[in-house]
């Protein structure tokens, strides 16, 4: 008789024998086209509403186009790269270049670095207090800027500013009826003020939105393992609100290198230009002033080329983010 296996016998396959796998490729997912289609009019308006003012500004800074022309007594002409020559070759406009980029680095650092310590403390602090601080920062933010100018100017006012009073209240003499509009580093000191000032609201509720979406659950998790609040701060806390950081001081160095109604209405007051100008106001001198729209448009165009190498590394690391 053949026995045959039962339900409790176990039939071993040699090791060597094994399951055949199929995998079937999945076919490759196709892209749909309508959300291209959808950005198209989004684009053409970008493209019309930058496209053409920078062919503008760069057919002017190949022509000669002053006073004379615009008031139609000369025919204007295409000088090709002459303005760029007359221009750059001027020593005022190297002064100029070196003294934007470093209000415009100083200014967007300590914007940045101001707004996200505002954003942790609003973070920490109960809800009244935290509801004082957003609607003062708003307060702040929604002040007209010449009307911000304003108050600041009577603030540091040399003969009747709160400021000098203060000082030699605690003692320091030499700051009575002191004019801080006079130097070139103090000018700057009170630009930094007001810009700094204006500016910092944005970023404290831009990089307060980003805290929020923090999860609590690790940062509890990190507390009990006896991490520090700096150790937790800089190794969890800032990577996850690493793009927020980022975008808020990409816009501030596009914003503070086109710095010019600030120091503008400050030198109305006091300063030298010569000393205290920034691109901004040099093109306004250089055009509105002397009538030399070609070399103004020239400087314009160099000022864009200017915040695309100042901005690129930021946009870099945002990209490279997004990928990984």
């Amino acid at each position: 008789m053949t026995a045959t296996p039962t339900d409790t016998d176990h039939v071993e396959l040699p090791s060597s024998i094994e399951e055949p796998t199929v995998r079937m490729k999945a076919p490759p997912a196709r892209r749909s086209k309508i959300p291209y289609v959808l950005l198209i009019p989004a684009v053409l308006a970008l493209v019309a509403g930058l496209g053409y003012p920078i062919y503008w500004q760069l057919t002017n800074s190949m022509m000669k186009y002053g006073q004379l022309q615009q008031f139609g007594a000369a025919k204007t002409r295409f000088v090709w790269f002459e303005n760029y020559a007359n221009i750059f070759a001027q020593e005022d406009l190297h002064a100029v270049v070196l003294r934007s980029i470093a209000f415009c680095i100083v200014n967007a650092g300590l914007t940045v670095l101001l707004g996200t310590l505002f954003a942790l403390l609003m973070n920490a602090v109960p809800k009244g207090i935290k509801l004082v601080l957003q609607i003062s920062l708003l307060f702040a933010w929604a002040t007209p800027m010449v009307a911000a100018v304003t108050v600041w100017k009577w603030l540091f006012d040399d003969r009747a500013g709160v400021i000098n009073w203060l000082l030699v209240q605690v003692g320091l003499e030499s700051y009575d009826n002191h004019n801080w509009l006079d130097n070139p580093l103090s000018f700057f000191f009170v630009a930094t003020v007001i810009i700094v000032w204006m500016s910092v609201p944005f970023v404290a509720l831009s990089v307060y939105a980003g805290l929020t979406q923090v999860n609590g659950d690790i940062l509890e998790a990190a507390q009990i393992d006896g991490a520090t609040g700096w150790q937790t701060f800089w190794s969890i806390t800032f990577p996850m609100i690493r793009p927020v950081v980022s975008i808020v001081l990409l816009l501030q160095i596009i914003w503070d290198l086109r710095v010019f109604a600030q120091i503008h209405l400050l030198q109305d007051t006091g300063g030298s230009p010569s000393d205290t100008n920034l691109l901004g106001n040099f093109i306004y001198q250089l055009g509105v002033g002397s009538g030399n729209f070609g070399g103004a448009a020239a400087v314009s165009l160099f000022v864009l080329a200017l915040t695309i190498v100042l901005s690129w590394p930021y946009v870099r690391s945002l990209l490279k983010e997004e990928e990984s």
